[in-house]
């Protein structure tokens, strides 16, 4: 099992200096809006994936007039404690594990695995494809150690051969031996990828079947379609086959940056077609599927971040998802609410293992 024990936070967001101790598996956060909820559940998310869940940009998560800031945890892991750091200073950001920094801060992804779910997450629905793509990568990124390196090699040269491509088209010169290196890497790193991808949501879509079946209250179809130029060709023969099409348009045209998932619902887009009810319901067996599956490849649950999901659920989707996470099969649960009493009353039956952190308004 994994569970964080406690958590201090300087200049993170809303907080100058703030410290929490977490003695309960199921931790209720409540407080008014503002207060600082949803920027802890991040605190916590950052701890484990050595970025935010919300923004890409560190100077968001700064606290304002200030150069940096720094989170310190302690997370139990199977019984052994371990302390994470993570700093950022005038825009150097540094993690450490047990007091030795990383290298690359891809290593410690799938080391602490937690899952997120926050409002914005339709997103995964209903924005583009850049959204499901990154909803992807940070799952499978958790289960397989590889993947997020060929990940990362595939975007730098994908960067390369992008600059190539202008240069090629404003100084008008031959670049095919090179463009032919860049198409042998981007073949190298893509492929795994993509058979990764691929290999993954077959069985991964009865996972969400049969929790939208549980969270929606009655059976209805769902999909995930993978729609990927390599389904119908090699990436070395895309490449190639687009290069004089990729100089015009001075960009890559094709390959696994350009993958997207379609979530049907009775054979329909979920995304033009679905009831607001059903995608929500969808969502979130997205979401927990995401968690049965980690923990199973894990063999411990991972933790569970819930923000604002009874503002975002009706009442019967709210009470199956609370009995869900209930549960002996989940393991340490944080989640976020305005009202006090709506948590203590929806963890009533097992106050035992129920710890409620109120949070005070803050004018930061």
């Amino acid at each position: 099992m994994l569970t964080v024990s406690q958590i201090s936070l300087t200049q993170f967001k809303n907080y100058a200096h703030r410290a929490f101790r977490f003695g309960k598996r199921v931790v209720g956060i409540t407080g008014r809006n503002g207060s600082g909820k949803t920027n802890l559940l991040d605190a916590i998310y950052y701890l484990c994936f050595t970025k935010s869940y919300f923004s890409s940009n560190e100077g968001q998560n700064t606290q304002y007039h200030t150069n940096g800031f720094r989170l310190d945890g302690l997370l139990e892991r199977n019984r052994q404690e371990h302390r994470i750091i993570c700093t950022l200073k005038d825009g150097k950001k540094d993690i450490s594990l047990d007091g030795d920094s990383y290298d690359r801060f891809s290593r410690h992804i799938g080391q602490f695995p937690a899952v997120m779910i926050a409002p914005d997450d339709a997103e995964i629905i209903l924005g583009g494809s850049e959204e499901r793509r990154k909803w992807l990568d940070g799952l499978l990124s958790q289960l397989y150690p590889g993947y997020l390196e060929h990940l990362i090699t595939y975007n730098k040269v994908l960067q390369q051969r992008n600059s190539l491509l202008k240069t090629i088209a404003t100084q008008g010169r031959n670049q095919d031996a090179l463009l032919d290196v860049f198409d042998q890497q981007l073949a190298e790193h893509g492929v795994p990828v993509f058979e990764k991808r691929q290999e993954f949501l077959p069985a991964f879509i009865q996972q969400v079947q049969k929790l939208y079946d549980y969270l929606a209250g009655k059976h209805e179809v769902v999909n995930i379609q993978y729609q990927c130029h390599l389904l119908e060709q090699s990436l070395p023969a895309l490449l190639a086959a687009n290069r004089h099409k990729d100089m015009i348009l001075q960009r890559t045209s094709g390959g696994i940056h350009r993958d997207d998932l379609l979530f049907l619902l009775d054979d329909h887009a979920m995304k033009s077609s679905a009831s607001q009810g059903q995608r929500k319901s969808f969502l979130f067996a997205l979401k927990l599927a995401q968690y049965e599956v980690v923990k199973q490849q894990k063999k411990f649950p991972p933790l569970l971040l819930l923000d604002d999901v009874f503002e975002k659920l009706d009442q019967e989707r709210v009470t199956r998802l609370i009995r869900l996470v209930n549960s002996k099969e989940y393991g340490q649960v944080f989640i976020t609410d305005t009202h006090a009493s709506r948590l203590n009353d929806a963890f009533a039956e097992n106050a035992a293992e129920f710890q409620l952190i109120e949070m005070e308004a803050t004018n930061d």
